[in-house]
């Protein structure tokens, strides 16, 4: 609730108190953000007004509480607008410190005793469930399903449970088992070290998902890496190396089909204009050669790029876990790394997979959570 509210600065800006917080609104911004039928689509939310159309100048001339609401007047134009307490403090701009996702938790191998494994059946038929199994994405970067029918495609289904599956050159859903002559070396029974997918794709794919369909050989462990906990550690032990990976793109490159070239240019650690961590791309079997690092600054990239695969490389770093057929993960590609254990040639290992977009799962996780009453509409 709101308990206090007092125009400053001369009428350019309102301060708000809470019991615990208190926080500054400019009158232009509360202007161009109002929800009123003129400046808000009451149907589709949309913005009507241009931002030529915001008052820059615009000063209050009132504003009180009423219940959990601010109401404030504009002096320019005598225009009244009501403001939620709760919409106000989600969207508090007025602080030093800025946070890509408060609902982001770093981790390491220990997660595995708090990371729940969901019920495929259950998140299909209870909202509270399907919210659950989707806030890990949003919190951990990794979520894991139990109990996936046993045939081809199904994954697919799984990824329209919240958005859409997105089409590579690897198709809408590819299997991951040992070719003769692979296309990549996923498809082989090699250990692979922990990695982000197609890191040379320009969007990269944000959701990875990998179901099991069949699981009789020795060995082929599944392993999942924070890379964001990965490049704070970096960061901490060397914080000119995460500065040279942060500060340089690396080149990835893929050429493994015929008629298939994929290139990007892209950091290995990528940042947000405030510092913030935005994504993580880490796969040394697609970096092409690095040419964008200065002749100065090339030994210092490779010890970087050393010293982040050796974080990468950590046993304290590793969720480990054996599919069963059934199972299915899923990595926000982004962030979180994936590797495999190599496998015995006996017995047969078959995975599925498919890629989405995290912008499906976080609007449908915001629907249900509004829904449950976890958030105001």
């Amino acid at each position: 609730m709101i308990n206090q509210s007092e125009i400053i600065d001369a009428g350019t800006a309102v301060k708000v108190r809470w019991s615990d917080v208190e926080a500054r609104f400019h009158a232009f911004w509360l202007y161009d953000n109002s929800q009123a039928a003129d400046v808000r689509h009451p149907g589709n939310g949309q913005r009507l007004i241009t931002i030529d159309q915001v008052p820059l100048e615009a000063t209050l001339s009132k504003a009180i509480v009423i219940g959990d609401a601010l109401e404030v007047t504009f002096a320019t134009d005598g225009k009244t607008l009501r403001f939620q307490g709760h919409w106000l403090r989600q969207r508090i701009y007025d602080t030093a410190e800025k946070v890509t996702d408060a609902e982001i938790e770093t981790w390491d191998g220990r997660l595995g005793e708090r990371l729940s494994v969901h019920d495929h059946a259950h998140v299909v038929t209870d909202s509270r469930a399907k919210r659950d199994w989707l806030s890990n994405i949003r919190k951990w970067g990794v979520a894991r399903l139990t109990g996936v029918p046993l045939r081809p495609g199904a994954i697919a289904d799984v990824a329209r449970l919240f958005g859409f599956v997105r089409d590579t050159n690897y198709g809408a859903v590819f299997q991951v088992r040992s070719e003769v002559s692979p296309s990549n070396l996923a498809y082989t029974n090699a250990g692979l070290q922990a990695h982000t997918d197609n890191p040379y794709r320009d969007p990269v794919p944000t959701l990875q998902l990998l179901a099991c369909l069949e699981n009789s050989v020795d060995g082929g462990a599944s392993i999942v890496v924070d890379g964001f906990q990965a490049a704070l550690t970096l960061k901490q032990e060397s914080p000119d190396g995460f500065a040279v990976l942060s500060g340089y793109p690396a080149r990835f490159e893929y050429a493994g089909q015929a008629g298939v070239h994929l290139t990007a240019r892209l950091p290995m650690i990528e940042l947000t204009p405030l510092g913030e961590l935005r994504c993580v791309r880490f796969n040394s079997r697609s970096v092409a050669p690095l040419t964008d690092i200065p002749y100065e600054r090339m030994a210092d990239y490779y010890r970087a790029y050393r010293h982040f695969s050796d974080i990468i490389d950590r046993p304290a770093m590793h969720l480990s876990f054996r599919l069963q057929p059934g199972d299915l993960f899923m990595v926000d590609n982004r962030r979180v790394l994936h590797a495999r254990t190599a496998f015995s040639g006996t017995g047969n290992r078959l995975l599925e997979g498919c890629y989405a977009d995290v912008h499906g799962l976080n609007s449908t996780l915001h629907a249900l959570e509004t829904e449950l009453g976890d958030v105001a509409a």
